[in-house]
């Protein structure tokens, strides 16, 4: 099941897209739909086609956003996080074997085109939860539990 949390940032992205898809993209499409229309006969015709498919596209993304969107709880940025690993976290962890990464812990829809953020619903991002710099959090993998020990947490604090 995934998780209904989402960062302002990740809002601000969503909302953009379906903003871009509603006013800009849709209507482009719509115009050369109604072109490719005016031409006649529909059965051969290529761009109608092609089209009416992009149409459907975009019709179907708006509907699952605007869904989405409504579903979706913003969690703000609290000083009270500060110090232990929580959503929205940047985490800088290491393995036994000195293998270090660093990633930010948002909502399930803030991951897609991002190299750095992993999913509150991943198994590493359990694992840390409520963790301070230097725990450590056993992670079960599909090659068996994996160590890693926290060596920073961040957070973005809000421009105001």
């Amino acid at each position: 099941m995934r998780t209904n949390l989402i960062t302002p940032e990740g809002l601000a992205k969503l909302s953009k897209e379906l903003d871009y898809l509603w006013r800009e993209y849709r209507p482009e499409i719509t115009k050369k739909v109604a072109w490719a229309a005016s031409l006649g006969d529909r059965s051969e015709n290529a761009d109608y086609k092609e089209n009416k498919r992009l149409l459907r596209q975009i019709d179907s993304r708006v509907r699952f956003l605007r869904k989405r969107i409504e579903a979706l709880t913003v969690v703000e940025y609290s000083p009270v996080q500060e110090g232990k690993v929580f959503f929205g976290a940047w985490v800088e962890v290491e393995s036994e074997q000195g293998e270090v990464k660093r990633f930010r812990i948002v909502g399930p829809d803030e991951i897609y085109g991002e190299k750095d953020y992993i999913s509150i619903d991943a198994p590493m991002a359990r694992a840390l939860l409520k963790k301070e710099v230097d725990d450590e959090a056993t992670v079960s993998t599909p090659t068996g539990d994996k160590l890693w020990f926290i060596n920073h947490i961040s957070y973005q604090k809000p421009t105001a």
